[in-house]
């Protein structure tokens, strides 16, 4: 590390350190509450899906969720002069809990590149906002596709983070079996995309999730949206794309019907990091969402050292944190989707 870029880390030290209330930012803190609140809501920002998301402080690492929700009807009529009147509950009543689990978010800065960035002045805010946008993207990745919160994880054979912590997909697997659809006629498999299939194209798969796996309360709820990769959302617009992108006219048409895509009527969200031939239908959105992610307050750790042995800087960061679907009925999902490639289901 050159003199000059000496200089600007421990600059970068020292605020760390006293932003936090600590005298050293080289041995190991608990975040300070407001620098807390800070970062999850620089977290939340840096990504455009996870604004979609709640994003929920809790005291206790384990505990029942808190977001509220419908889990049945409310409209009714009561003869009072024989009985009273009893009010639905509103609140979800299955005693569904959550556990936040302890998450590293380990990273190591080589001295040559902090070299190259000395020069800059907002040389600090550059190292916070590149760990902090790789937390974001971390924390999408297993939303979508973890499965469990291994003791000691592994990403050479977990390369979508599978073992860090249990994301919402498998929440649903775990917690409402039932509106997750993994098969169709043939075993293991949901065919789309020809008369032979299952369905003839995704929008009747969607519109069928919506009917049969959705609480009926919400099978007609036109404000849910389909998360899906981006190879299942080309499956519908591709082909347009090919017989009238040519055309002026169409072409303006498609241009309008690509950036508003649906699938079986609803609004479609390309979420990075999808799990291959899988579609989830839910609530997401600023004003109201069933996806969450909680953190315990007061449990973000945090120590930045210089390693010469090394010839980098580390930062060791960690917080307990859980995934949450708070409304089982307002979600469901199918996977493993085989599509028609004009000779076989694939």
């Amino acid at each position: 590390m050159r003199n000059d870029t000496r200089k600007q880390f421990e600059a970068y030290r020292e605020h760390l350190a006293h932003l936090n209330g600590v005298p050293d930012a080289s041995t190991k803190f608990a975040a300070a509450p407001s620098v807390e609140q800070t970062l999850e809501r620089h977290i939340q920002e840096s990504s455009a899906f996870l604004q979609q998301v709640n994003s929920v402080g809790v005291d206790q690492q384990s505990g029942e969720k808190v977001g509220l929700s419908i889990s049945q009807t409310i409209a009714g009529r009561t003869d009072t002069s024989s009985e009273d009147r009893k009010p639905a509950d509103v609140s979800d009543s299955s005693a569904r809990g959550y556990t936040c689990e302890q998450t590293n978010f380990d990273t190591a800065l080589p001295y040559a590149k902090l070299d190259a960035w000395a020069h800059k002045p907002e040389f600090q805010t550059m190292i916070r906002d590149m760990i902090l946008r790789q937390q974001a993207l971390d924390r999408i990745m297993i939303g979508f596709n973890g499965t469990q919160a291994a003791a000691t994880t592994d990403r050479t054979t977990n390369t979508m983070l599978e073992d860090v912590n249990v994301g919402w997909i498998q929440k649903l697997r775990d917690e409402a079996s039932q509106r997750v659809m993994t098969e169709g006629a043939t075993a293991g498999e949901i065919q789309v995309g020809h008369s032979d299939g299952d369905y003839r194209n995704l929008d009747a798969l969607v519109y069928d999730m919506r009917s049969s796996l959705l609480g009926p309360w919400y099978a007609r709820n036109t404000t849910f949206m389909v998360l899906a990769g981006p190879e299942l959302v080309d499956e519908k617009y591709f082909p347009m794309v090919e017989e009238h992108g040519g055309t002026p006219t169409e072409a303006r048409a498609l241009d309008l019907m690509i950036s508003n895509k649906r699938l079986g009527g609803l609004r479609v969200a390309e979420v990075p990091f999808f799990p291959e031939r899988t579609l989830m239908v839910t609530l997401v959105g600023t004003d109201e969402s069933n996806l969450s992610i909680y953190y315990q307050r007061g449990s973000r750790r945090r120590m930045v050292i210089d390693n010469p042995k090394r010839d980098r800087v580390e930062n060791y960061e960690s917080v307990n944190e859980a995934y949450v679907i708070e409304d089982l009925s307002a979600a469901c999902a199918a996977e493993n989707i085989k599509l028609w490639d004009g000779t076989a289901f694939s």
